[in-house]
């Protein structure tokens, strides 16, 4: 076994260059007459195979084993290689331009430190190089000769004072440079002179290979086009400096060169014109092909498409396991698992082969043959143990559910495969949150397990029911939503009475298998109670406010598994916030908790189907009374915000501690206009009861009581940057208004509710705010995502081991104890460890 002691990354050399080349570049041409590739051309054959059936004249290699073989091209003139600018740069401005020695004595060392010069030679940061450019000496060290200003013009073109360096004017300096001088300034990668082109190198062509259309024409890559230019150009220079052209055909000539060979390196050069192909199509250079998003490395080296997978849109279905997903039979019959045959399940696979529900089998010296309706029988005749069956996923199957972007890891987990008809993934709206996904166009990915070790791992590690306790804040990250929670919050209500029969009925339209005591009558919250498991007992605090006291909130108690007072709601089995589904959680072992979702979120669906929910325009009516007394609240509140504007004018006004005076009108408005507000919704509250807008807001399945006082009463004050809206004209916010008016109509407050309708003025605030939101909306979820990235970039090597350190992949001890605490968040509750309070 051999093991890398260490890798060197320099320049290459001209002799380098050469000895990796197996051809000399010399003609521009690519094919001759016949379609064939030209000798000593950019395609030579000598550089590698890129047609099938053909021979590599090299090393005789096929099309997939022959990795491809450099050739290199002699330049009539040497080219400054532009991804060394810098460098480049830095060197001649410590480069004696008479003894050709380097102007770093330890004098100037010891001034600005060794690193500094060793690290500008070695990296572009800003602070290093702005530093190195201030060393320059005005006389040479060594020599006392004066020194001549270097300056850089980009993209390639120096000066010094105002004469033009040219590329063989640097190389000759450069040349001359001692060995010794430049170790001392840390250079280890090579000789400066290498950064001058002199040979340069030309790529294999299975690094930039051409396409045949459907026409028999050859499309080329565009690395190859660019070569074309560079050895045409070259060529042509060649040419007239053996003739003799004049000095400014020769140096047109060479810019040309120049220019092509920067270009191909780096074609978005500041201060240099893209190059582009004929169409008008930017070119991609060599840096073009690396960076950014889909370059090689993040492109197709670090994320890549990948076979066994699939993708489309996600709906509902309350019906399915939280840990199933609904695959449509069209996928499938497309993705396919390896059975490897042997002599226990050689019937069995014939079996699948006949029923057509094998796609292709491999036979033992690597041959795949598609099966058909017209060969399945013969296949299955010849089918000995040692072949593969490539068989379509059926039921039961365990498959990665994943949705992008995976920003933890419960964005993928394993599920059991449920084919269902029609053509999109079906999902338990339970398992939303994890995956953060909606049914509103949302698409997710399928994968199918290629492994018995793959499927092991996914089912003990990724299955949906090992994942219930979320791994960032130590609660549950899946529980009932939206329709679930309403109808279990409407079912445990204290009015909801049933007779045995509507029971049964209603347990087994919800395909909730259980024995149903011999009762007359059962209450509702005896049918949750039902579910629950016998020994569990609980007390906690819903989301129902207290009739005789509204600060605080009424409980919910459960003993030896049964509701003894309360509702359950989003506060019980929500999730993030669920205490009885956490509490379920820590009893019960994963196959349980899950059954529990299951049924209770079907029971929900049940009841809410039989009961029906439904909202509209009379439920937010309010009597004629109430009416005029929101209205006379929203005018004190604005009477209110006067008489503090009038006080700020006769200079009256209290400032608040750490605010200018204009700042506290502004914080004493926002708070009156809000206290009004918050008055006004608690007479909507009181008013409007038992209507199922009020039902979703208190079962906290969607919406709140602001959003219903918003619609029945007051929208309130709009906000840009959380303060009242200021943006728009001079001293004004619309032209409409009068210069310097502060009152709360002029900046932002809406004093209607939707249902009545805003005026002109008020529905461009409310634009304003919302346009704010989906601004927001979008530049966190990008600045987020390239944050994660970041970080996972930053701490992928990092490693907890046994002894709770945190190292990194050279065992540098990041952290003695992991995350500080040493917990792991998903064996806490959110966050506490109960056990140890109890210690304490």
């Amino acid at each position: 076994m051999n093991i890398i002691d260490a890798l060197e990354f320099r320049i290459m050399s001209p002799e380098d260059i050469k000895n990796l080349a197996r051809v000399r570049i010399v003609v521009s041409e690519l094919y001759d007459a016949d379609g064939f590739p030209v000798e000593g051309g950019v395609m030579d054959p000598r550089l590698g195979v890129i047609d099938p059936g053909l021979n590599c004249r090299t090393c005789g290699g096929g099309i997939g084993d022959c990795p491809g073989h450099f050739g290199y091209l002699e330049l009539a003139k040497p080219i400054i290689n532009v991804l060394y600018t810098k460098t480049i740069y830095h060197l001649l401005k410590l480069t004696c331009r008479k003894c050709f020695r380097i102007m770093a004595t330890d004098k100037l060392k010891s001034k600005i430190g060794e690193e500094v010069i060793v690290g500008a030679l070695e990296t572009e940061e800003a602070g290093i190089t702005d530093k190195i450019s201030l060393i320059q000496p005005l006389k040479c060290p060594h020599c006392s000769t004066k020194q001549k200003k270097i300056s850089f013009v980009k993209p390639y073109t120096y000066y010094e004072d105002k004469a033009e360096l040219s590329p063989m004017d640097i190389r000759e300096r450069f040349e001359q440079l001692p060995s010794k001088d430049l170790q001392k300034i840390g250079m280890h990668g090579g000789r400066p002179e290498w950064l001058i082109i002199t040979l340069f190198p030309i790529p294999p062509v299975t690094m930039r290979p051409s396409i045949t259309l459907e026409g028999g024409e050859r499309s080329e890559d565009d690395l190859t086009h660019k070569l074309v230019d560079i050895v045409r150009i070259n060529q042509s220079l060649k040419e007239n400096i053996d003739i003799g052209a004049p000095e400014f055909i020769l140096n047109d000539l060479w810019e040309l060169v120049q220019y092509h060979i920067s270009t191909y390196f780096d074609n978005e050069l500041t201060g240099a014109p893209l190059a582009r192909h004929r169409s008008g199509r930017a070119l991609k250079g060599l840096v073009q092909r690396l960076k950014a998003k889909e370059g090689r490395i993040r492109g197709n080296l670090l994320g890549k498409r990948v076979n066994f997978s699939a993708r489309t849109v996600v709906s509902p279905d309350p019906m399915l396991s939280i840990n199933e997903v609904g695959v449509p039979d069209i996928i499938a019959k497309e993705l396919t698992v390896p059975i490897y045959v042997t002599e226990l399940n050689t019937t069995f696979v014939k079996g699948l082969i006949k029923e057509e529900k094998v796609n292709y089998v491999t036979r033992p010296d690597g041959r795949k043959i598609r099966v058909s309706k017209d060969n399945k029988n013969d296949v299955a005749e010849f089918i000995v143990p040692g072949w593969i069956a490539d068989r379509q996923l059926r039921n039961d199957d365990t498959v990665l559910f994943n949705r992008q972007p995976s920003l933890h890891k419960v964005s993928i987990m394993a599920h059991k495969v449920r084919i269902m008809p029609y053509r999109t993934f079906r999902i338990n709206p339970s398992v939303c949150p994890p995956y953060n996904a909606d049914f509103d166009g949302d698409e997710m990915n399928l994968h199918a397990l290629q492994s018995e070790e793959a499927r092991a791992e996914a089912a003990l590690l990724m299955d949906v029911k090992n994942n219930i306790i979320s791994a960032k804040f130590g609660g549950p990250i899946i529980g009932l939503d939206l329709d679930q929670i309403t109808g279990v919050y409407l079912l445990t209500q204290d009015s909801v009475r049933m007779s045995r029969e509507e029971a049964a009925q209603l347990f087994a339209s919800a395909a909730v298998d259980i024995p149903i005591p011999n009762n007359d009558t059962f209450t509702g919250k005896d049918l949750f109670s039902l579910l629950l498991p016998e020994h569990l007992t609980i007390t906690y605090k819903s989301n129902q406010k207290d009739e005789k006291d509204s600060t605080k909130k009424k409980p919910t108690t459960i003993k030896d598994g049964k509701i003894v007072e309360g509702v359950i709601d989003s506060a019980g089995m929500g999730p993030f916030k669920g205490k009885l589904l956490n509490k379920v959680v820590r009893m019960y072992t994963p196959d349980k908790v899950m059954e529990f979702i299951n049924n209770t979120g079907r029971l929900g669906i049940a009841f809410l189907m039989r009961r029906g929910v439904s909202i509209g325009l009379s439920d937010l009516d309010l009597p004629v009374d109430v009416t005029k007394a929101v209205q006379e609240e929203i005018q004190k509140a604005q009477d209110g915000t006067l008489t503090l504007i009038e006080q700020y004018k006769a200079g009256q006004l209290k400032q608040l501690p750490g605010m200018s005076l204009s700042d506290s009108l502004e914080a004493l408005i926002m708070n009156t206009l809000s206290r009004g507000v918050t008055t006004v919704s608690e007479m909507v509250g009181a008013t409007i009861k038992n209507n199922d807008i009020i039902h979703l807001a208190y079962s906290g399945a969607k919406g709140s009581l602001i959003n219903s006082t918003q619609m029945a009463a007051v929208v309130g004050q709009e906000t840009v940057l959380g303060k009242r809206i200021k943006r728009g004209y001079y001293h004004r916010t619309l032209p409409h208004i009068v210069p310097h008016d502060l009152s709360p109509g002029s900046h932002g407050f809406v004093a209607r509710g939707f249902k009545h309708g805003l005026n002109p003025f008020e529905f461009f605030w409310n634009i304003m705010n919302g346009r704010e939101g989906l601004m927001d909306k979008s530049l966190r979820t990008r600045k987020s995502g390239y944050m994660q990235r970041r970080l996972v970039n930053a701490l992928q090597d990092m490693k907890v081991f046994s002894d709770l350190s945190v190292r990194n992949s050279n065992s540098e001890i990041v952290q003695f104890i992991a995350g500080e605490d040493g917990l792991d968040p998903s064996k806490t509750e959110w966050g506490t460890v109960p056990w140890k309070e109890k210690l304490e």
